[in-house]
């Protein structure tokens, strides 16, 4: 009787472990299933969501980071037509979108439209030196004056620079070269980004992923419409998300799209591996080579080439004229040290040092809600600067690319991530392991009740033929 007893719990305790183990099993696909419907709800913008409470606050702090290239020989390159010779000097930091989105209106069409507010605050710990440090580099008005009017007018104009003695290179101090001073020749205000505290980039009209949450985020229309840069229906669309936050659930196979206003296009980035983020793990996306590629190496940068001049016939590498949408100054964006970019680009100026670590543009994201928890987008700002035949402002007998570049961070600070990791990845975690365990529990206690069973049995065996 006992002998029967004994292996009737065990076959009891097997069935129980079954159990435990099936109900391990089959909360895999219920949990993630709840994972899902959680992360689909709380990603959608709208009051009352995590994304919404998110997207409207300040969230982390955003800098952006200048470096000058200050010109040692002014006078080698305007007499002789020397090869500029660069020192680089930065960073001069400024903490920017410290400003929440404003005018913030949700549309009918399941978008929501919004304006960022810019703003730049100095921060000099974080600087090399003050803002009143001076460089010497391309003077902006001039540039952008010869540009601006056809070369019938440059003797002209050659009459105006020489009656304000302006130069092709001046010495001002950081702070007048980005946000602006007033020019002795144009009688205007000139800089890198004037009035830049009293601007805003947008409107913005973005999904709000409420009825169909794999477009959350999405850019519908840029100041009213899609682009109207590059005459061209592929170049002029507007793909991906502004780069704050994708659909969530991202897979490494497929790229990111983004927008960025700073260089008027759209552009995509591709996984490149597996980060630990403040104990968060990300996924980390870099823009590749082909990003700003000759067309002859990537056709689809051939609508982005408006000028065969300039680009040697579209086969120059590295940059992007963005002037169309720069009211036609001659400004080229590159990645820092041209960086991917032809040799010849390197070649006209000493002193550049590309290095793939340290000007790569990356995004690090939350793979499970597609929140951007650290960027650096690095940029470089060129000019272009070309001879005239009329006057003897330069002796350079070819076009010539002026460079200073800045790089825009943001990271997480401690206590957000202490958050998300408290309001999400603890609880997706906490129900990770009650599945692991359910399910090992399960099988354990099924696989010992099933030994101790064949063991018992085994011994009554025996003994009833002792």
């Amino acid at each position: 009787m006992g002998c029967c007893n004994r292996r009737c719990g065990l076959i009891a305790g097997a069935v129980f472990g079954a159990a435990v183990a099936i109900l391990g099993g089959v909360l895999i696909p219920v949990g993630n299933k709840i994972i899902q419907e959680t992360v689909e709800k709380e990603a959608v913008i709208e009051p009352g969501t995590t994304a919404y409470d998110t997207w409207t606050a300040v969230g982390a702090k955003v800098y952006r980071q200048f470096w000058f290239f200050d010109v040692k020989n002014p006078l080698e390159v305007v007499q002789h037509g020397s090869r500029p010779v660069l020192v680089e000097r930065g960073p001069y930091t400024y903490r920017t979108r410290y400003l929440p989105r404003d005018n913030i209106t949700f549309n009918p069409n399941e978008t929501a439209s919004f304006l960022i507010p810019f703003g730049a605050i100095f921060e000099p710990s974080m600087s090399v030196g003050p803002e009143e440090d001076e460089i010497t580099s391309l003077n902006l008005a001039l540039a952008g004056a010869y540009s601006l009017i056809s070369p019938e007018l440059h003797l002209a104009l050659e009459i105006l620079i020489r009656t304000t003695n302006a130069s092709l290179f001046q010495r001002r101090p950081v702070k007048e070269l980005l946000w602006g001073y007033k020019d002795p020749m144009l009688k205007e205000t000139v800089g890198l980004f004037p009035d830049y505290n009293n601007t805003f980039d947008g409107y913005y009209n973005v999904y709000t992923g409420k009825n169909d949450i794999s477009k959350v985020g999405i850019v519908d229309m840029w100041r009213g419409s899609s682009l109207r840069f590059w005459n061209n229906t592929y170049c002029d669309m507007i793909n991906g998300t502004d780069a704050s936050s994708f659909p969530p659930f991202l897979k490494k196979k497929e790229p990111l799209y983004f927008f960025t206003s700073d260089i008027c296009r759209s552009v995509s980035a591709s996984y490149e591996q597996t980060r630990n983020l403040k104990g968060i793990e990300v996924y980390r996306y870099s823009l590749l080579p082909s990003t700003l590629a000759s067309p002859l190496d990537n056709p689809d940068n051939k609508c982005f080439c408006s000028n065969m001049k300039t680009t040697r016939n579209c086969t120059l590498a590295g940059v992007l004229d963005i002037s169309t949408c720069q009211d036609g100054r001659p400004i080229y964006i590159s990645l820092p040290h041209f960086l991917h970019g032809s040799q010849e680009l390197r070649d006209s100026l000493v002193g550049l040092n590309p290095h793939e670590e340290h000007h790569k543009t990356f995004l690090d994201v939350e793979p499970t809600t597609g929140f951007t928890l650290n960027f650096a987008k690095r940029i470089q700002v060129n000019m272009m600067y070309g001879p005239s035949k009329k006057g003897d402002v330069s002796k350079s007998d070819k076009n010539q690319l002026f460079s200073r570049f800045c790089l825009q961070t943001a990271t997480l600070d401690d206590a957000t991530a202490d958050m998300f990791k408290r309001e999400l990845i603890s609880r997706i975690q906490m129900l990770e392991i009650a599945q692991q365990a359910l399910l090992g529990v399960g099988v354990a206690i099924f696989v010992i009740c099933l030994i101790s069973y064949c063991v018992v049995r085994r011994r009554n065996h025996q003994s009833k033929f002792a």
